[in-house]
């Protein structure tokens, strides 16, 4: 890795925003590829991230300021990576169902998602089952629900139910997390995967993409 690689690895573990898109910027302007860019200083930065996490080193904030700062490099990186012909690994849409207003978990998803190389559909808070139905008809490869209330996970079976009735079971897997959701719930509603934390469901994709 060359030493402009090593320093954006560096200030996304620090969550150092300006100091990954400097480093970004000049990585840039020296003409190193963007693919090395983006994974050799920024995916394998926000795997570190998600290692310390689930090793208790890293706390919910360091992890939202790590993926904030990786944010900061995607934003120059992301139209040379089209520009490169640069494929994500998959795309996928995160939203919370219908009743819930709670932003902070699925925000933090979407960015370790993306910081996992997917590419993202951001489907906002409160959504309904039949705009889950409309983005999987619109060809995403992964939907990931989350629910902070146990007065809203109802709507992940129905989200499950509504998706299953047209008939698009075969081309999304579908994906649950957030704090009241547990495994034997995603079973149980005939989820596909189960994240109990924004790291998890990052490796739960990458599984689901195969």
């Amino acid at each position: 890795m060359t030493d402009i690689l090593s320093t954006i690895y560096d200030h996304v573990l620090e969550g150092n925003m300006s100091g990954v898109a400097e480093g970004v910027q000049k990585a840039v302007d020296e003409k190193i590829a963007v693919d090395d860019i983006l994974n050799k200083g920024l995916i394998t930065a926000m795997s570190e991230v998600g290692r310390r996490f689930e090793a208790g080193d890293y706390f919910v904030p360091e992890m939202l300021i790590a993926a904030r700062a990786m944010g900061a490099g995607m934003e120059i990186i992301r139209p040379l990576l089209v520009g490169a012909g640069i494929e994500p690994i998959g795309k996928v849409a995160v939203g919370t169902v219908k009743g819930d207003l709670h932003d902070i978990g699925k925000n933090l998803v979407g960015m370790m998602l993306e910081g996992a190389g997917f590419e993202i559909v951001d489907m906002g808070v409160d959504v309904a089952a039949e705009k889950f139905v409309e983005v999987a008809q619109s060809g995403v490869d992964i939907i990931a629900m989350s629910a902070l209330l146990t007065t809203t996970m109802p709507a992940m079976e129905a989200t499950i139910k509504a998706i299953d009735e047209a008939n698009l079971r075969g081309s999304v897997k579908l994906m649950v997390g957030g704090a009241p959701v547990t495994q034997d719930f995603a079973d149980k509603i005939g989820a596909d995967g189960y994240a109990a934390d924004a790291s998890a469901a990052a490796r739960t994709a990458q599984g689901l993409i195969g």
